[in-house]
């Protein structure tokens, strides 16, 4: 019987190279919801930050499931908080820098949820959360790291990649390293092996 056809549904250039790497075969079809009209609807109710991270990876990988018969679908989200404050990606990169200028010097969570989908239900989700410390940060140091990093850094929801320049900002970090890159990746590749996808299926 052939693998399933397994779909990402983000636009995440971090995720698809997570699955990518780990030789996966899959498609990219973005959910198309209001993710931001969402959250703003999540927050109003006072939702804890991993259920917003849950709910959205929830959403993305239902909405595509739905349209795609029988294949399993990949939907993932995540957020981050610090001092009871949760944070989103920063639209530009004036916003990025007042964000990091926030974050430096403090310990925030990063809170990742993934969840898999088949036929419009979830089979199956993992959360999981990091907590990462920022050294204090220099206006001088933040002018060097985002002329560097550019724009890339919008795509975060910490604007920062941790995978690349982003390492400069943390003092410590505790947690799975693929959860801070924003996909729990370790327990996925488990369920999906478990549904025949994985590397003796790739090849």
């Amino acid at each position: 019987m052939p693998a399933p056809t397994l779909i990402l549904a983000s636009a995440s250039a971090s995720r698809r190279q997570l699955l990518a790497n780990a030789g996966l075969s899959f498609s990219i079809e973005p959910s198309g919801i209001d993710e931001d009209e969402i959250k703003r609807s999540l927050l109003g109710e006072s939702a804890a930050p991993q259920d917003v991270a849950e709910t959205l990876a929830e959403l993305k990988a239902t909405r595509v499931s739905a349209r795609n018969e029988k294949a399993l679908v990949i939907g993932a989200d995540s957020t981050l908080a610090c001092n009871g404050r949760q944070f989103d990606k920063p639209p530009t990169l004036e916003a990025a820098r007042q964000q990091l200028l926030t974050l430096g010097g403090q310990t925030h969570e990063l809170f990742s949820s993934v969840v898999v989908a088949r036929d419009g239900v979830r089979l199956w989700h993992w959360n999981e959360r990091a907590r990462l410390t920022m050294r204090p940060l220099t206006e001088s140091f933040l002018d060097a790291y985002l002329a560097r990093a550019g724009e890339p850094v919008t795509t975060s929801v910490g604007a920062y990649q941790l995978e690349s320049l982003g390492a400069h900002l943390f003092s410590r970090v505790d947690g799975d390293y693929f959860t801070i890159l924003g996909l729990p990746l370790l327990p996925l590749l488990s369920f999906l092996s478990g549904h025949g996808i994985g590397l003796e299926q790739a090849t």
